[in-house]
């Protein structure tokens, strides 16, 4: 076997596009053709499809993930010296938001078989300076959404769920970014609905946030060139719009293959690999995407180097979290132990809606070799 055959990958978008090919290049041609590349009709096409999909009322679609929640925070009218509850075990872009707009991230730790936001925890966060809480559905499961609604109704909160990794997911039966006041998802290319470059999308039920979301995103425009809010330039592009209309036409298949892919990769390391890794858990009331496919190793360093060997890649999310992030150590504030001890040990496996039986197998094969720490 040469080289190339041994090589997986990490998330393999080829054969994705190789499977929509014929629909995802007509979609992309029609843009080229009418040539309206700012806010063209697959925008307004794009909303209307996901907001059915999802359930809410309004989807908004944006420039990013990390756009879609810093007009979610701007909507919601949070200012310099709000608090803004999160966790640090997650991408920076999430605190990095509040950071923006002069607001204050509280962090809150994590669940150890989640590594979800901890709702027991949360309450003692709060101060009156507290505006939001924003969790965090991380890897592709949605965190313990009606108990932090719970919360934050009893304090007079909004709630905005971070669902960059997670849409498509279920929580007692709604979908990942219609849980809260607002959800913001990520159209990042790896994610498990994916553009060819940046792309976001904010939900909610609510009318007013949404007029004052469409607004921002366009420089805070009411109508052309009245500028009744401070905005930004959120837009996403209609080819970015194309091309996930495009990937709609077999979202509810990778989804169904993500969550049997994530249930072999339980089943196999349950079976062979128990002795080099613990799992995470996934609860029983909602679904799980799978974003990332990440296990909790005894020896990370050791592991990585034995599958790189192997040609098999792994990735770390998060090494660092955010509280420990050298611009961010001015708002360590609290104690969060399970977070440090999860960004020490996590790794993520490949993990993608083609990935096969016999890949992942081999993959597994390979942790179980793995030598062990002495």
């Amino acid at each position: 076997m040469n080289e190339s055959e041994l090589k997986i990958d990490f998330v393999d978008l080829k054969a994705q596009y190789r499977a929509l090919k014929p629909v995802i290049d007509g979609r992309i041609q029609r843009v080229l053709d009418h040539a309206r590349f700012i806010m063209g009709p697959e925008v307004g096409e794009l909303e209307t499809r996901l907001a059915q999909l999802s359930g809410a009322r309004h989807c908004v679609t944006c420039a990013s993930g990390t756009e879609a929640l810093l007009i979610a925070l701007m909507a919601l009218g949070v200012k310099p010296g709000d608090e803004v509850i999160t966790t640090p075990f997650t991408f920076i872009a999430t605190a990095e938001v509040m950071v923006l707009l002069g607001a204050v991230p509280i962090f809150v730790d994590v669940e150890p078989d989640t590594c979800n936001i901890d709702t027991t925890k949360i309450e003692a966060a709060i101060t009156p300076r507290t505006r939001a809480i924003m969790p965090v559905s991380l890897y592709g499961q949605p965190a313990d959404m009606d108990e932090i609604n719970a919360i934050a109704e009893r304090h007079g909160l909004a709630v905005i769920e971070d669902a960059a990794q997670s849409f498509g997911a279920r929580y007692k039966d709604r979908w990942s970014g219609n849980l809260s006041t607002i959800g913001c998802t990520s159209f990042f290319p790896s994610k498990p609905l994916g553009c060819y470059g940046d792309g976001g999308a904010m939900f909610t039920n609510r009318d007013d946030l949404a007029q004052a979301m469409r607004e921002i995103r366009v420089h805070g425009q009411s109508q052309r060139y009245i500028h009744t809010r401070i905005g930004v330039g959120g837009r996403m592009d209609s080819i970015q719009c194309a091309v996930v209309l495009a990937k709609l036409e077999r979202f509810e298949w990778e989804i169904e293959q993500r969550m049997a892919i994530g249930a072999r990769y339980t089943q196999y390391l349950s079976d062979l690999a128990k002795d080099k890794a613990e799992l995470l858990s996934l609860r029983s009331d909602r679904s799980h995407v799978y974003a990332q496919y990440t296990i909790l190793a005894l020896d990370r360093g050791r592991l990585q180097k034995h599958l790189n060997e192997r040609g098999i890649p792994t990735a770390v999310h998060y090494p660092i979290p955010i509280h420990l992030q050298p611009a961010y150590t001015q708002f360590n504030r609290r104690d969060v132990p399970v977070s440090e001890s999860l960004a020490s040990r996590v790794i993520s496996l490949p993990m993608h809606a083609d990935l096969s039986e016999d890949t992942q197998r081999r993959i597994v094969s390979a942790i179980a070799e793995a030598p062990v720490a002495r």
